[in-house]
């Protein structure tokens, strides 16, 4: 089928289809609804991922369903780019926004509308700040368990679209695995539920198709969230280490011995050096690295646990392991390591957030191959670990206003990237794609595979209208990676092993 309808417009085209768009929203939206003046526009050019910017060219903040329907509805009949955005706290450029298009802002769905402790539960508008769940819940006993270092700020219906994580995900999961339904509105305004308060529904079980899909397949407009009830007690151990490998033998070394901690966190050296400038968390500056260790349950399982983890981190290598004395304590360990990105902002002018997964054993050689990657760019490098699930988060330290080095920053980004995918992991453990990692997926993604990825968008979004030009590269730019980066099926670092 080639129609006018699927053909994407030329530029004087696009420009017309979006201020026919915006001039019939004037009717649909409330004045203070719809952005349209450049200064204010401005403020939603990017996201966390301040490297890339677009001035969208038009603004919705929608706040009842039918405000929704009317943007989907408008964009479809002219054929406008539709790009969904969350709390703005994203660090792939998923929200990216279009110069012709129409970004559209959930955060007035900003809700809580039920917290059902009976079926510990919580039903919410994608608006709602992530920690604003768990204070809604405390009164209960309850709590929402994934807690992305943003958590303060960003909001579930951004978490969804990037399957969110953080430090406790290795023993509660991603997002993916504490959402039991959803509500959303698809480009041609249909809407459909998905699961529910119970663990099992009729029909297709979509849900975790819909977690993690960038915004590309539909508008989510209501989640479902399990609550965990607040264990009795909870411990967190650090431990200091002399050698980064031995750091990451000890994480593995936990997980071997039957043991699955709330929270598995590393840091580097010039990471907590960067924490503990900002924080004042009493990390020891002198260490290569630190792992913090958090074990939750009843008294008696986290008093026999926190016996064996000591135990076994002196067995491996740690110089010092330390015990929080009390809760104050724990919840200073627990600010530095949240804070290591801000405090990464405060020692580098800029710095470049990366996001991929390995295997745990993995975790020596791929900070070797970081480490010496950082000499061969230039470029300064923090490494902060969600570490026993083998998330990596290095930030890579550049200086935007020196000629060449943000471009620099990108190759190195993209080297972690293609190692990740050597040693047997991934590009990407929480963040989603976004634009950032468009190169990594080809590295990650043979053409079948992609193909299948781009039918099944389309059998949600024919028009490509939603979040155009995320998460899934064009077959032509990876063939075109695949000539420049990879020669006669090589793997980027020949001296790692082929999985």
């Amino acid at each position: 089928m080639d129609t006018a309808a699927t053909r994407p417009p030329d530029s004087e085209t696009a420009a017309d289809a979006l201020a026919a768009v915006v001039a019939a929203l004037r009717d649909e939206l409330p004045g203070d609804a719809l952005i349209t003046a450049e200064a204010e526009r401005r403020a939603y050019e990017c996201d966390g991922l301040s490297a890339y910017r677009q001035v969208p060219g038009a603004v919705a903040l929608p706040r009842t369903r039918d405000q929704l329907l009317a943007c989907l509805r408008l964009c479809r009949e002219h054929g406008v780019p539709l790009i969904p955005r969350g709390a703005g706290t994203g660090l792939s450029g998923g929200a990216l926004p279009s110069a012709t298009g129409l970004l559209l802002s959930m955060a007035r769905f900003n809700r809580i509308l039920e917290i059902d402790s009976a079926n510990r539960c919580a039903v919410v508008q994608p608006g709602v700040r992530n920690l604003a769940i768990s204070e809604a819940a405390a009164p209960q006993g309850l709590y929402y368990a994934p807690d992305p270092s943003s958590q303060i700020a960003c909001s579930i219906g951004g978490n969804v679209a990037e399957n969110a994580g953080g430090v406790h995900c290795l023993k509660y999961g991603l997002t993916v695995h504490n959402v039991t339904g959803l509500e959303l509105v698809t480009l041609d305004g249909e809407i459909i539920r998905l699961g529910g308060k119970t663990l099992d529904t009729p029909g297709l079980d979509l849900l975790a198709l819909m977690v993690g899909s960038e915004g590309m397949l539909g508008i989510v407009t209501e989640v479902t969230v399990r609550l965990l009830p607040r264990a009795e007690r909870t411990q967190v151990l650090m431990a200091r280490f002399d050698e980064v490998e031995a750091a990451g033998r000890a994480v593995a070394g936990i997980i071997a011995a039957g043991l699955i901690p709330a929270g598995l966190e590393m840091m580097d050296n010039a990471a907590i050096r960067a924490a503990e400038a900002f924080v004042h968390a009493d990390y020891p500056v002198d260490a290569a690295a630190i792992l913090l260790c958090e074990l939750d349950g009843t008294n008696a399982e986290v008093s026999e646990d926190v016996m064996v983890v000591r135990r076994k981190l002196l067995e491996l290598g740690a110089t010092e392991v330390r015990t929080a004395r009390d809760d104050a304590e724990r919840a200073r360990f627990w600010a530095g390591r949240k804070a290591a990105f801000p405090a990464a902002g405060r020692i580098s002018p800029d710095y470049y957030c990366m996001d991929g997964t390995i295997p745990r054993h993995q975790l020596g050689t791929v900070l070797q191959r970081i480490n010496t990657l950082s000499t061969e760019h230039g470029l300064g490098v923090c490494n902060v670990f969600h570490a026993g699930d083998g998330n990596l988060h290095p930030l890579i330290l550049y200086d935007a206003n020196q000629p060449g080095q943000l471009e620099t920053a990108e190759t190195f980004g993209q080297q972690i990237l293609e190692l990740c995918v050597a040693v047997g992991g991934t590009v990407t453990g929480e963040h989603g794609v976004g634009v950032e990692k468009l190169d990594g997926m080809c590295a990650q993604f043979a053409a079948p595979e992609l193909e299948q990825f781009h039918r099944l968008r389309r059998a949600f979004d024919p028009l490509g209208l939603l979040n155009p030009g995320k998460a899934i590269p064009t077959l032509a730019r990876c063939a075109e990676f695949s000539r420049q980066h990879i020669h006669g099926g090589e793997l980027p670092h020949p001296d790692l092993p082929r999985f």
